[in-house]
């Protein structure tokens, strides 16, 4: 009887949950449109096989869980660098070429929530502002919100000014609005991604974000080392229960072996960043 008990009060201890890998990556341009295509630039570097066989590579080097994805074509563009098999994707309802995605493991529950269409500020343009994507991750109070982004470009410096920055702090607007009701839900939430914005000591789009909610920012204070070293415009920001999720110390950026200029094309102007988080 006592060993029946013991057995029985073993299964029904609740099961911590594991950790998680949380990575951004912008992927630069990657698409399986053909050359010519009138929606890629006239400059856009084609990618050859072993080009794409290196990001594969890295791609398993980074083992992460769930990636925000920036600047690739859709799923089968995708696919190219992730295995299908090993990963769920989930993009926006939008046929742009650069688009912000999120990829899953297979084996862990996801489901997609509503676009955040409204970052897109103009909709109809031919290389229009890209649509936010929203996952929800785990189950239960491991529950994660994820929102993998791409933010308007030309508004990168705290003291940059004009046109692109009215851009970025209209879409920071709209990117407020969606955290205070992460807040109000009292939902653990994530933004990663392309912000293309340098947060430290910036005067305006971070401030504003954080007014919407507390926020922890797993860059802050530290520089990107990818391609030589620069400020970071890829950022992972915690909201939520999910700021006390985050494992000390687990920030890395995953530095590509290769060194030369014409690599920058070949793979990616930007490196994988990642995280580590520790969910209830």
């Amino acid at each position: 009887m006592l060993r029946a008990l013991l057995a029985f009060l073993l299964l029904a201890a609740p099961v911590a949950a594991a950790e998680l890998k949380l990575a951004t990556w912008n992927l630069d341009w990657l698409t399986t449109r053909p050359a010519g295509d009138p929606e890629l630039p006239r400059d856009l570097h084609r990618r050859a096989p072993e080009d794409i066989a290196r990001l594969r590579v890295y791609a398993d080097r980074l083992a992460a869980d769930v990636i925000a994805l920036q600047e690739v074509d859709g799923p089968e563009a995708a696919a190219l660098v992730l295995d299908p098999a090993r990963w769920r994707f989930f993009f926006p309802g939008e046929r742009d070429v650069q688009r912000a995605g999120i990829a899953v493991r297979r084996g862990l529950p996801a489901t997609q929530n509503e676009d955040l269409s409204a970052l897109d500020l103009r909709p109809t343009a031919r290389f229009s502002l890209r649509r936010g994507v929203d996952v929800t991750v785990g189950e239960g109070a491991s529950r994660l919100r994820l929102l993998s982004l791409h933010l308007n470009a030309g508004c990168r410096e705290p003291d940059d000014a004009g046109r692109q920055c009215e851009s970025t702090l209209r879409q920071a607007e709209i990117l407020a609005g969606w955290i205070e009701a992460r807040r109000a839900a009292g939902e653990a939430f994530v933004l990663a991604g392309d912000f293309n914005r340098r947060f430290d000591r910036d005067p305006a789009i971070l401030p504003l974000l954080e007014r919407a909610a507390p926020l922890t920012r797993a860059t802050a204070g530290r520089s990107n080392p990818c391609w030589g070293g620069r400020p970071f415009i890829d950022h992972i920001l915690l909201g939520g229960p999910a700021r006390g999720w985050m494992v000390d110390g687990s920030l890395r950026v995953l530095v590509y072996a290769e060194r030369e200029p014409e690599w920058r094309h070949r793979l990616s102007d930007h490196c994988p960043v990642s995280i580590v988080l520790n969910p209830p």
